[in-house]
């Protein structure tokens, strides 16, 4: 499968055209506003991965929807417009959505979503992410799929806290809470968690290469061609059920 890579010269980008041809993929467009990169893929991609900044992502998927192409968006910290962009875009061609693409990030999700079924709003959810200093949004795109899956879990409404400062009052039951914290090189650290009275279950998973990421991207494209248009995450590139 021939692929274009769009934000190719940023860290994830550089690292999907690494990666492709292990995954038997080819990369036939290299898009990137960095010098010496294409301004848009031409004739001949297949599909496209879509690593840049959040603002590019509507025209792109926009080109895709026109031509017919499968998109993977890796991009986070998009505004409600331009997700709406996306959607639109989604009735006409398969897009593929997700805030992190590692197959251990899925994984903790269900188990994310599992343990807030098992043990209900009496135990406190707090939600720590870190990533490096250049990283531009906050909280994580992955940190707010934690908090859905611990949301969805319990049945409750995506309401979140981020952050606390000042005479806040007591904890209120129920309430998910969201820190970011940037420095260093740090590529994704993750923790979910789940205080009660008496002890505390914490799941985390910490990225030590981009690799992980990548892999799950290309694996995503790879799946989007031929399937019918629509938003899919990577609950359905992997398989897993609705109610697992």
């Amino acid at each position: 499968m021939k692929i274009a890579i769009v934000g190719a010269a940023g860290r994830m980008g550089r690292k999907l055209v690494e990666l492709a041809g292990d995954a038997g993929l080819e990369v036939v467009s290299k898009v990137d506003v960095a010098p010496g990169y294409e301004s848009e893929w031409g004739a001949g991609a297949e599909g496209v991965v879509d690593f840049s900044y959040h603002a590019c992502v509507p025209s792109f998927v926009s080109k895709a929807a026109s031509e017919g192409l499968p998109y993977v968006i890796g991009t986070t910290g998009l505004t409600p417009d331009e997700q709406k962009v996306v959607d639109e875009a989604a009735k006409s061609i398969p897009v593929v959505q997700s805030g992190n693409y590692s197959l251990g990030v899925n994984l903790m999700l269900e188990l994310v979503r599992r343990a807030a079924t098992v043990l209900g709003p009496q135990y406190d959810i707090e939600i720590a992410e870190m990533h490096h200093r250049h990283k531009k949004d906050a909280p994580s795109g992955t940190a707010l799929m934690l908090a859905g899956a611990a949301a969805d879990g319990r049945g409750a409404a995506r309401d979140y806290v981020y952050g606390r400062r000042g005479d806040v009052g007591e904890r209120p039951v129920g309430e998910i809470a969201i820190h970011a914290l940037r420095g260093g090189s740090v590529v994704g650290d993750h923790t979910v968690m789940f205080a009660g009275d008496l002890e505390r279950v914490e799941i985390t998973h910490k990225a030590q290469d981009r690799a992980a990421f990548a892999a799950g991207a290309l694996k995503a494209v790879a799946w989007a061609k031929g399937k019918a248009p629509g938003v899919y995450t990577m609950r359905d590139v992997l398989g897993f059920s609705a109610d697992a």
